[in-house]
């Protein structure tokens, strides 16, 4: 299992979840370059070691179990992990 962030992160990119991430997983945070211009966070997949501490951070309740993604936000399972393909 792994955590998956979807579309209510869009545009807001709220840092409390890189900041509780014990293994760093969660990018692009507020220090790096690219977290202006990228349209929400995403979850390594690989790096990820299913803790759920992001989860009841996250303001716009945009975090969800691999298992547990809304339906209609299912495909965004693939983008997390195709962001660090």
């Amino acid at each position: 299992m792994t955590y998956v962030i979807a579309e209510p992160c869009i545009g807001t990119k709220d840092a409390s979840c890189v900041d509780v991430c014990p293994v760093d997983c969660i990018h692009p945070g507020p220090d790096a370059p690219e977290h202006e211009t990228t349209e929400m966070l995403y979850i390594d997949p690989v790096e990820c070691i299913d803790c759920g501490a992001c989860e009841p951070v996250c303001p716009v309740t945009a975090i969800f179990p691999d298992f547990d993604v809304p339906e209609e936000w299912e495909h965004y399972t693939a983008i997390n992990a195709d962001y660090f393909a």
